[in-house]
């Protein structure tokens, strides 16, 4: 496979950065519920509230950091957003109930979004408009490799299972988000626009970037199918055993990281992004209706229909991304890059949090016909993808050949 390592320059250290930090937030992500419910006692209602409050209030921030890294610069914001998770990470060790938890983990999700609007608007400030969606889809595939990696150390931690194995794993944590902080340094740096470039928070009142935001959100939400509904529907409603839904996450994990580079090629020109993200939004509706096949079938036949789907849904998924990456950057005006993508990101969180009780819902009590409901649905909403796209282009006011692009 090729290196994940892109030539020497600016762009490789984006993707070193990524690397420490997403190996980082696998272990955290893997750890963080079992961290909370085996170490601080914590019930699983505390849980989940401190899970939800976290949420909300890094929905209702996300605008407003994207904004600060605009005026203050994104490097500066990215630097100080990952030094305060560090410290924030370490103050986990010193956690001792449900209230300092919910403080600590609110606090977490802030600086982490900060940091992750800071990074988009990075990019948009060092790489050329033609080349950003590529970079993003080698620092993708390389944040996926160490999330994996991430995971696997965390799968150490559970297997020893002791109260000195955790914290040890925090401190690990600490220090890649530390390590994350002081490599930012190293960065080019990409001035802040001055407040007299635009709006304050211009983004809300632009009505076709808003929707597009909100119809990409729901499109994104394809990826909670191999997170929270198939494993559900491998246990409750196939023949095929019940390792197969790790064999499906490991199915993609690959496949992303081998295949979204490649997938990412020809998504650069508004028009082209908004036909990637159709052609993922098929590929995805039909990985639902070869998930639908596999009710009521043989072992056998259940597992390759499952695969097959695992397959189709990740090549829908790195298509889409690559089309999203790249509307979502062109249709931002250079001087609110940071208040953008983070609109962007926020309109994913949205969907993210509404799709699981809904897919769940659909699926397990409609079997096969929820399958195909989310078929058409997610067929649908990259369909709309390219109307939108031309609404925005005509919306406001863009290089001439970037239109001609758009409605070509």
């Amino acid at each position: 496979m090729k290196s994940l390592l892109p030539a020497p320059g600016p762009t490789r250290l984006l993707t070193v950065i990524t690397m420490v930090m997403s190996l980082g937030q696998g272990l955290w992500m893997a750890l963080s519920s079992i961290y909370a419910v085996t170490v601080l006692h914590l019930t699983p209602g505390e849980l989940g509230t401190s899970v939800s409050v976290a949420a909300a209030i890094v929905l209702l921030c996300s605008i407003p950091l994207g904004h600060l890294a605009d005026r203050v610069g994104p490097r500066t914001v990215q630097m100080w957003s990952f030094l305060v998770l560090a410290a924030l990470t370490a103050a986990l060790l010193l956690a001792t109930d449900f209230w300092t938890y919910l403080v600590i983990v609110s606090a977490q999700g802030i600086a982490y979004r900060s940091g992750r609007s800071a990074r988009k608007a990075m990019i948009a400030g060092l790489v050329p408009a033609k080349g950003r969606v590529r970079v993003l889809a080698q620092v993708r595939a390389a944040s996926n490799a160490s999330i994996s990696v991430g995971a696997c150390l965390a799968g150490l931690v559970l297997a020893v299972g002791s109260r000195e194995a955790y914290q040890g794993a925090i401190l690990f944590i600490t220090g890649a988000f530390l390590m994350t902080g002081l490599l930012t340094a190293k960065e080019p740096s990409v001035p802040p626009v001055p407040a007299s470039a635009g709006a304050a928070l211009a983004v809300l009142r632009d009505v076709p970037f808003l929707s597009f935001a909100t119809l990409d959100g729901l499109l994104t939400t394809h990826t909670v199918l191999l997170d929270v509904v198939l494993p559900l529907w491998v246990l409750q409603d196939t023949d095929a055993p019940h390792w197969m839904s790790a064999a499906i996450l490991l199915v993609n994990t690959v496949l992303v990281v081998a295949v979204q580079s490649r997938a990412a090629r020809g998504a650069d020109t508004l028009t082209t992004a908004a036909r990637a993200s159709l052609q993922g939004a098929g590929c995805v509706a039909a990985a639902c209706l070869l998930f639908a096949l596999s009710d009521g079938t043989s072992t056998i036949a259940a597992c390759t229909l499952l695969v097959t789907g695992a397959v189709a849904h990740a090549l829908g998924e790195v298509r889409q991304a690559a089309g999203s990456w790249s509307i979502a950057f062109d249709l931002a005006p250079d001087h609110a890059q940071g208040q953008y993508q983070a609109t962007h990101a926020m309109g994913q969180d949205v969907g993210k949090l509404i799709a699981p009780a809904v897919f769940t819902w659909l699926v397990l009590q409609h079997r096969a016909l929820g399958w195909v409901v989310l078929a058409a649905a997610f067929a649908v909403l990259g369909a709309a993808i390219l109307p939108i796209v031309t609404f925005a282009v005509r919306a406001r006011a863009v290089p001439r050949e970037k239109t001609a692009a758009a409605v070509d």
